[in-house]
């Protein structure tokens, strides 16, 4: 599944009833779903448009910070790679949110990388409980963790979607 604004995206419906790791992948890709969706049919301006001035907080904003935090939390975290940030700086990931002079393309085209490398990651992976250090906390954390953490991510950054999107053109639902 890629996740393109220009169309109209589809979201897939969460498990009801599954394995562990199927239910956390359906919830992770329902949530993926969900802010591409929120940025159907805007142009890149609309995207841009900030939430609550000062913030800089905007739809194209989340996808760029959610570009980062697959990126930190599957490829850097559970995946072991040294890796400089795309749009934030140093372990600051709300920098990301200034989208000033960003494209729909640009960051749409971030994201499907960081999230196609993150599936990779989590279907290699053995199970969910494989362990890695994360260094910034100096402390081992297993995949479960990293899946549950990208869930709370999206889900929290959603509902931020849901507002900005009211906000520009009146659009609303969950």
């Amino acid at each position: 599944m890629s996740l393109d604004p220009g169309a109209t995206t589809e979201r897939p419906d969460p498990p009801l009833i599954a394995d562990e790791r199927t239910m956390l992948r359906g919830f992770l890709d329902h949530h993926r779903a969900t802010l591409a969706w929120k940025c159907d049919g805007l142009t890149d301006a609309q995207l841009r448009e900030q939430a609550s001035p000062p913030s800089t907080l905007s739809l194209l904003g989340l996808v760029r910070h959610m570009a980062e935090v697959e990126r930190t939390w599957f490829r850097k975290v559970a995946g072991g790679e040294d890796l400089p940030n795309v749009w934030s700086h140093a372990d600051d990931y709300q920098t990301a949110y200034d989208a000033t002079g960003s494209t729909r393309a640009e960051a749409f085209a971030a994201w499907n990388t960081e999230v196609e490398h993150a599936r990779r990651i989590e279907r290699e992976a053995p199970s969910l409980d494989v362990v890695v250090h994360n260094p910034r906390w100096n402390r081992d954390v297993n995949l479960r963790l990293v899946m549950l953490h990208l869930i709370h991510e999206y889900a929290r950054h959603n509902g931020h979607a849901d507002l900005i999107r009211e906000g520009v053109d009146g659009t609303v639902g969950a």
